[in-house]
């Protein structure tokens, strides 16, 4: 049996990831006990890869139009827009 070690895609840790049952997508989702964040190792939809929202930020903000983004990070401008509807920014 091979085992494969999981690290949590937030803390770090690999003692206290757990398999979390599958995505819809029919992917591995782990959990990790440590700080209760649920993650894939794959992703099928470019869109939902972690860092996905924060380089759409980045594109908009270096002024890159919605079409550019799509293009570039292969997801649907009417993803890009999504993402940038719900962004809330910081002060």
């Amino acid at each position: 049996m091979a085992v494969i070690q999981v690290a949590c895609a937030q803390c770090q840790q690999t003692d206290r990831v757990v398999k979390n049952g599958k995505a819809e997508t029919g992917n591995q989702r782990y959990l990790c006990r440590n700080c209760k964040h649920s993650f894939q190792l794959e992703y099928r939809y470019n869109a939902n890869k972690p860092g996905t929202h924060d380089r759409i930020i980045t594109m908009t903000m270096n002024g890159s139009g919605v079409r550019d983004i799509g293009r570039v990070l292969d997801i649907s401008p009417t993803t890009v827009i999504v993402h940038l509807k719900h962004f809330r920014p910081t002060r």
